[in-house]
């Protein structure tokens, strides 16, 4: 087989640059293990424009959601699926000074936070003490349908290799790569974790962390608004709630534990006055880095593997964006955001 471009990975960075990839010219294949708990598959899909204990906004987030609001119309368009929901999210302030930085960060961004007149509106549902503020508008990005969506498609169209890639059928030259029977111009990496194994991008500032969260059925809390109190309630579908995440840098394995089960249930038991059922509870590890901006683009020494990585719990607002980036650089010669473009590695990858 010969093709233009080999990407390994089908989590939301693949999915991203397949389906730009898909809208030139340019031939190519996704090699993808189908593995069930990367974190691209157990993630909830949040877009959050505001993150972190201060309430700071995201790094480019209007550059972030314009560019994403039209690629999921048109995405969904193509697959006939519900692709991006908006929603609000209403922030319980699990303590005074939670509370106060929300409001001192109000004064100066009433783009995205809101103040909420009516503090008693959630009592029959929650237990919190010191009120809460309102996150307008954040979005949830459909991953549990679009990505099965989109590998039917890769499928469909003769596209994808589903097997385990091994870097040791790897071989590249001057004028391209080749890995097993498959030869191309070049190949880019949308692999998570794994890149971290890689030869060519192991000395990057990955710093993996692994997260866990439940899913739970409740047939009394609404499923228009996302909920936060330290951890976060996010609807899905047939009234089930995707609860979680926590970020554990010192971790055994990828599997689900007993510790993280027991304190969100504890959680969610103090939290919430309405019945509900644990349903499921995942674990994953996410490949974030520790410069917190992305890894996109190609090996300075080596112009023809290249990388699409390194999002963190920030992949469904930031890889719509750079692929499209990506495959701009590649067909009409355009620019890669410099915070996001490995050649800021470029001593280090050498």
């Amino acid at each position: 087989m010969k093709v233009d471009f080999i990407i390994v990975g089908q989590g939301i960075c693949g999915t991203w640059l397949s389906y730009y990839l898909s809208k030139t010219r340019a031939s190519f294949v996704v090699i993808d293990n189908n593995k069930i708990n990367s974190s691209s598959r157990t993630a909830a899909g949040i877009i959050n424009p505001v993150t972190g204990r201060r309430v700071v906004k995201t790094w480019i987030i209007e550059s972030l959601l314009s560019h994403l609001k039209i690629a999921s119309v048109e995405l969904e368009r193509e697959l006939g699926i519900p692709v991006l929901s908006q929603k609000n999210t209403i922030d319980f302030f699990p303590t005074q000074q939670s509370k106060s930085a929300f409001e001192e960060r109000l004064k100066s961004e009433q783009h995205f936070l809101k103040h909420c007149n009516d503090q008693d509106k959630f009592h029959s549902l929650f237990q919190y003490e010191f009120g809460y503020g309102e996150i307008n508008p954040c979005f949830l990005f459909n991953l549990q349908e679009v990505l099965p969506a989109w590998r039917n498609k890769l499928v469909a169209s003769n596209r994808l290799v589903e097997e385990d890639f091994d870097i040791r059928n790897l071989s590249s030259n001057t004028k391209g790569v080749s890995y097993k029977n498959i030869s191309a111009g070049k190949i880019i990496f949308c692999d998570g974790i794994a890149s971290m194994q890689n030869p060519y991008f192991k000395h990057l500032p990955f710093a993996f962390n692994k997260g866990e969260a439940l899913l739970i059925a409740s047939a009394e809390i609404p499923t228009t608004t996302i909920y936060k109190k330290g951890i976060v309630l996010a609807p899905q579908k047939d009234n089930l709630f995707w609860v979680g995440s926590n970020y554990e840098w010192n971790f055994k394995d990828e599997n689900p534990t007993k510790e993280f089960l027991d304190k969100t249930k504890k959680q969610l038991q103090d939290w919430l006055k309405v019945p509900f059922k644990i349903v499921d509870h995942k674990a994953s590890i996410r490949p974030a880095n520790l410069e917190r901006r992305p890894f996109v683009g190609f090996l300075p020494n080596k112009k023809n593997i290249g990388i699409l990585n390194g999002m963190g719990t920030k992949g469904c607002s930031l890889a719509p964006f750079f692929a499209k980036q990506f495959v701009d650089f590649l067909f009409h010669n355009s620019t890669i955001h410099a915070e996001a473009d490995v050649a800021r590695f470029k001593k280090t990858l050498e």
